[in-house]
Protein backbone atom coordinates (compact mmCIF):
# COMPACT_ATOMS: atom_id res chain seq x y z
CA UNK A 1 0.00 0.00 0.00
CA UNK A 2 1.37 3.40 -0.98
CA UNK A 3 1.45 6.24 1.51
CA UNK A 4 0.21 8.68 -1.16
CA UNK A 5 -1.40 8.62 -4.60
CA UNK A 6 -1.15 10.51 -7.85
CA UNK A 7 -4.58 12.02 -7.14
CA UNK A 8 -3.31 13.39 -3.82
CA UNK A 9 -0.27 14.86 -5.58
CA UNK A 10 -2.58 16.56 -8.11
CA UNK A 11 -4.74 17.87 -5.26
CA UNK A 12 -1.76 19.29 -3.39
CA UNK A 13 0.46 20.55 -6.24
CA UNK A 14 -1.91 20.87 -9.25
CA UNK A 15 -2.24 18.89 -12.44
CA UNK A 16 -0.28 21.53 -14.37
CA UNK A 17 2.76 21.11 -12.11
CA UNK A 18 2.71 17.33 -12.47
CA UNK A 19 2.44 17.65 -16.26
CA UNK A 20 5.33 20.14 -16.28
CA UNK A 21 7.65 17.86 -14.33
CA UNK A 22 6.62 14.50 -15.80
CA UNK A 23 5.94 15.11 -19.51
CA UNK A 24 9.55 14.68 -20.65
CA UNK A 25 9.13 13.10 -24.08
CA UNK A 26 10.50 14.62 -27.28
CA UNK A 27 6.94 15.47 -28.27
CA UNK A 28 4.99 16.74 -25.26
CA UNK A 29 1.67 14.96 -24.74
CA UNK A 30 0.22 17.42 -22.27
CA UNK A 31 -0.54 14.58 -19.87
CA UNK A 32 0.90 13.36 -16.59
CA UNK A 33 3.37 10.51 -17.02
CA UNK A 34 1.72 8.08 -14.60
CA UNK A 35 4.69 5.67 -14.65
CA UNK A 36 7.12 8.42 -13.64
CA UNK A 37 4.84 9.59 -10.83
CA UNK A 38 4.32 5.99 -9.65
CA UNK A 39 8.12 5.53 -9.55
CA UNK A 40 8.53 8.74 -7.51
CA UNK A 41 5.85 7.58 -5.06
CA UNK A 42 7.47 4.13 -4.78
CA UNK A 43 10.87 5.75 -4.12
CA UNK A 44 9.34 7.96 -1.43
CA UNK A 45 7.60 4.98 0.18
CA UNK A 46 10.84 2.98 0.24
CA UNK A 47 12.67 5.89 1.88
CA UNK A 48 9.92 6.33 4.47
CA UNK A 49 9.85 2.59 5.21
CA UNK A 50 13.60 2.70 5.86
CA UNK A 51 13.02 5.17 8.68
CA UNK A 52 9.78 3.71 10.04
CA UNK A 53 10.96 0.10 10.29
CA UNK A 54 13.15 1.05 13.24
CA UNK A 55 10.07 1.65 15.43
CA UNK A 56 6.98 0.37 13.65
CA UNK A 57 5.72 -2.91 12.22
CA UNK A 58 5.37 -2.56 8.45
CA UNK A 59 3.27 -2.27 6.42
CA UNK A 60 1.21 0.22 8.39
CA UNK A 61 -2.46 -0.78 8.62
CA UNK A 62 -3.58 2.86 8.47
CA UNK A 63 -1.52 5.67 6.99
CA UNK A 64 -1.25 8.58 9.45
CA UNK A 65 -1.75 12.05 7.95
CA UNK A 66 1.84 12.96 8.84
CA UNK A 67 3.23 10.02 6.86
CA UNK A 68 0.99 10.88 3.89
CA UNK A 69 2.24 14.48 3.97
CA UNK A 70 5.86 13.30 4.12
CA UNK A 71 5.24 10.97 1.17
CA UNK A 72 3.76 13.80 -0.89
CA UNK A 73 6.71 16.11 -0.16
CA UNK A 74 9.28 13.43 -0.99
CA UNK A 75 7.40 12.17 -4.08
CA UNK A 76 7.17 15.60 -5.72
CA UNK A 77 10.87 16.17 -5.05
CA UNK A 78 11.79 12.77 -6.53
CA UNK A 79 9.64 13.45 -9.63
CA UNK A 80 11.75 16.46 -10.62
CA UNK A 81 14.33 15.72 -13.31
CA UNK A 82 16.29 18.87 -12.66
CA UNK A 83 16.69 21.19 -9.72
CA UNK A 84 13.43 21.46 -7.84
CA UNK A 85 11.98 24.78 -6.77
CA UNK A 86 13.27 26.19 -3.49
CA UNK A 87 10.01 25.41 -1.64
CA UNK A 88 9.97 21.81 -2.91
CA UNK A 89 13.60 21.31 -1.82
CA UNK A 90 12.91 22.86 1.60
CA UNK A 91 9.86 20.61 2.08
CA UNK A 92 11.96 17.57 1.10
CA UNK A 93 14.66 18.44 3.64
CA UNK A 94 12.03 19.04 6.33
CA UNK A 95 10.48 15.66 5.53
CA UNK A 96 13.85 13.93 5.99
CA UNK A 97 14.36 15.69 9.34
CA UNK A 98 10.91 14.60 10.47
CA UNK A 99 11.64 11.00 9.44
CA UNK A 100 14.87 11.08 11.45
CA UNK A 101 12.90 12.31 14.49
CA UNK A 102 10.37 9.50 14.03
CA UNK A 103 13.17 6.92 13.81
CA UNK A 104 14.76 8.28 17.01
CA UNK A 105 11.41 8.22 18.81
CA UNK A 106 11.11 11.99 19.21
CA UNK A 107 7.90 11.97 17.17
CA UNK A 108 5.38 9.19 17.80
CA UNK A 109 2.92 7.96 15.20
CA UNK A 110 -0.51 6.78 16.31
CA UNK A 111 0.01 3.27 14.89
CA UNK A 112 1.08 -0.07 16.26
CA UNK A 113 4.82 -0.27 16.70
CA UNK A 114 7.55 -2.61 17.67
CA UNK A 115 9.71 -2.35 20.74
CA UNK A 116 13.08 -0.87 19.83
CA UNK A 117 15.97 -3.27 20.26
CA UNK A 118 17.87 -2.72 23.51
CA UNK A 119 21.19 -1.01 23.07
CA UNK A 120 23.01 -3.50 25.30
CA UNK A 121 24.73 -0.70 27.19
CA UNK A 122 23.00 -1.47 30.50
CA UNK A 123 24.82 -4.74 31.19
CA UNK A 124 28.42 -5.93 31.21
CA UNK A 125 29.31 -9.59 30.81
CA UNK A 126 32.64 -11.27 31.38
CA UNK A 127 33.81 -14.83 31.10
CA UNK A 128 36.85 -14.66 33.37
CA UNK A 129 37.25 -17.17 36.20
CA UNK A 130 36.75 -16.11 39.79
CA UNK A 131 39.69 -14.27 41.32
CA UNK A 132 41.88 -16.61 43.40
CA UNK A 133 42.99 -13.82 45.73
CA UNK A 134 40.12 -11.83 47.14
CA UNK A 135 39.15 -10.48 50.54
CA UNK A 136 37.16 -13.67 51.21
CA UNK A 137 39.96 -16.11 50.28
CA UNK A 138 42.62 -14.10 52.08
CA UNK A 139 40.60 -13.96 55.30
CA UNK A 140 42.92 -14.62 58.19
CA UNK A 141 46.05 -13.60 56.27
CA UNK A 142 45.28 -9.95 56.12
Amino acid sequence: MSYSTQAQLVERYSEKMLIDISDRGETPTGEIDAALIARAIADADALIDGYLKVRYALPLADVPDLVRDLSLAISIYKAHAHVAAEKITADYKDALKTLEQIARGLIQLDVEGVEPAPSGAAEVRTNQPERPLSAATMKGYI
